[in-house]
Formats: C-alpha cells, structure tokens, sequence
C-alpha cells in the first residue's frame, strides 16, 4: 500500500487521526485524492555540452538538493522524490508549511535545499535520510530547508496544467507565489530568455547554489517522466597529487588514482578518485604507479574502504610518493571532497605538487 499522506491534526486534539482513519486517508489519496496521482513522475532533463542556441527556450538553474513534487489537497499534503519515494518523513518542517499554506489544492514541481552558514549544503540533506524521526525533528529545527518551486502540474483550483505550454504553467506558479510564498521557506526560481545570461550563470559558481543551467521549450507541455527538457552541468577542474592507487579488481593493471590536495599545515589529504584511464595507457602507468609505491602516500585524511562518495569496491590501496600531478574535471564538491568519480584530463609534470592546494575547489 502507497505511503500515507500527511494529514493536518484535528483542531480538536491537536493530534493525528486514529491508524484506521489514516490509512483510509491514503487509500482515498492512492484513488484519486490529489488532482494527480502521487506516482506521478517529474519532467526530466538530458544532458549535453552547451546550451539551445535559438529562441525557442527559457532557461532555469539548476539547483543542487533533492528535486520533489509537493501534493495538496484539502487536509492531505505529500512529498515525493523523483524515484516516487515519500520524503514528507524527512522534511517535516516542509510537510507543516504545505499545510499552512491558503492554497487548498496544489502539485509543484520544485527543489529542497538547506543552506548551513550562508551556503547551500547537499550534506545536510542527506544527513536528513535518518531512521530515527527524533534525529529527522532535531535537524529539521537547526537546518529547515527551503522549498524552491519552478514548474506547476496543478494549480490552486485544481486544473491540471500538464498539457499547457509553459508560458502558461510560469505565469500560474508566479500567481501562487504572490499569494503563497514565505520569505527563507518557500520561493519562486528565476529565469531568463537571454541565453548570454543563462551562460553567465553557468561560468559561474556562487557557493554551489547551483550546478548548472536547465534550459526549457517554451512552446513545451509538462512532459511526466520524460527527458523533455536540457541540462548543461557546470564542471569544473583542479590539479591534484596522485597519491596512491587501486588495481582493477581481478587484476595486476590499475584500476584508479587516488586524488589528494594540500591543506595550509602542508598535509596531503584524500579527495577522490578518478579511473577513465584509457587501456592504451593503463600497462605504463601501472608500471608507472609500482616504481612509485611508498607509504604514506597521505600524510592526512586516506582512502577508506567503498563509501557514498565511492564506487569502488575494494579498500585496499597502494601509496605512492607524491610525485605526480594530474588534472581533473569534477561536478561538485561536499565536505571538502569530490562528491562523484573525476574525469581525468591531462597529466601536469608542469605542475609543482605543493601547488595542488584546496583554494582551487573552495567556493569564490
């Protein structure tokens, strides 16, 4: 059975309904409560390497946090991630602001984000994936997200808006933001039709608020699942110190680098990895990497075994001395680490490891 909506406490007690009512609740829900059903799927995006040139689209952010579609109905609020999975648990503080919105009825399609000391912070939000719903109530006090809505399925009175160009789908969102938005919890995203603006966007990086730039058709309906709109990421690149390395499971080649920069006290710390070695290179550079092995490769924080952040299976490593400076591009950077694998872009034997510091990856 689907998850249950979340049903606003009855004025009497204060309390939530009995199970049986509340499971009642979400079979009514599943059935057709909401305008659309909660299985419903975002638009999605393809990726590519530059921006539509012609006229035809409006461009967006791109916002770096868990993309939801957030349900109204009456009493009845829900919030879903793009797999369809319930985050309303998770987010409590955003379930309670639905609920206290004048809107009766409602699907938007937007973006959680929590910022941290005047940042946005992608760790927070998965620090909000907990078991325990006090740990969910504590984080949800310290670091309420904010809601950022930038397409809308249903509006305020129930009309579905998924075939209307989006012109049309903007304009409603813009009217229920007038009347709904609250100021540090709920927002309108902007956007342009200048696509020289939506590249200044892209060029830079504010923080990490952003990692790129969507670029809607303007002429385009609300497409549910399907990859109807652009994405053109924001990636960026650092030189970094090989210090160590993992063979390829199975095998005597290696497999990946192990990536590391210098911190102010002079400490090489791990920071990644990168493994697009190509297998015309792989023998060298594993005979390479072998003539160079030396512990303790970091002299800071080292590779531990697969992690979020890793997709790599095993924790053994092989340290290297610090010898060897690669280039590499990356997409984000979280707790001072590349979130995602790297793609590695040239060797730098021009390059001073000592200069491969943390000021290249830190927000401008």
């Amino acid at each position: 059975m689907p998850s249950p909506a979340h049903r606003k406490p009855t004025k009497a007690t204060g309390r939530p309904r009995s199970a049986r009512k509340a499971r009642a609740a979400a079979e009514a829900v599943s059935a057709g409560g909401f305008a659309l059903p909660v299985s419903t799927a975002p638009m999605e995006a393809r990726s590519a390497t530059e921006l539509p040139r012609d006229g035809a689209w409006q461009y967006e952010p791109k916002w770096d946090g868990f993309r939801c579609l957030a349900f109204k109905s009456g009493e009845e609020v829900d919030l879903r991630a793009k797999s369809g999975k319930p985050l309303g648990r998770f987010f409590p503080e955003v379930i309670a602001l639905l609920h206290r919105l004048d809107a009766r009825q409602f699907v938007l399609d937007g973006e959680l984000v929590i910022e941290v000391e005047g940042r946005l912070s992608f760790d927070a939000l998965q620090m909000r994936l907990h078991p325990a719903a006090s740990r969910v109530e504590k984080l949800a006090q310290q670091t309420p997200a904010r809601l950022i809505l930038f397409d809308m399925l249903v509006d305020a009175k129930g009309a579905i808006l998924t075939h209307k160009p989006l012109p049309a789908r903007r304009a409603a969102l813009e009217a229920f933001a007038a009347k709904n938005a609250v100021p540090d919890k709920l927002a309108l995203s902007p956007f342009t039709r200048d696509r020289q603006e939506a590249e200044r966007w892209l060029a830079s990086w504010e923080a990490g608020a952003t990692d790129g730039v969507v670029a809607k058709r303007r002429d385009g309906t609300y497409e549910c699942g399907e990859r109807a709109m652009v994405k053109v990421k924001r990636l960026k690149t650092a030189d970094c110190v090989v210090g160590g390395f993992r063979y390829e499971s199975n095998s005597d080649a290696v497999g990946s680098l192990l990536l590391g920069l210098y911190d102010s006290d002079g400490t090489l710390n791990h920071v990644g990895f990168t493994a697009t070695i190509s297998d015309k290179e792989r023998p060298a550079l594993t005979r390479r990497l072998e003539a160079l092995r030396e512990p303790p490769g970091f002299t800071g924080k080292a590779p531990g075994g697969p992690s979020r952040w890793s997709t790599e299976r095993s924790g053994e490593w092989e340290p290297v001395r610090p010898e060897l400076v690669v280039e590499v591009r990356f997409d984000h950077v979280s707790s001072r680490r590349f979130r995602h694998g790297t793609k590695l872009m040239r060797w730098r034997p021009d390059k001073d490891p000592r200069q491969c510091t943390y000021e290249q990856i830190e927000p401008r």
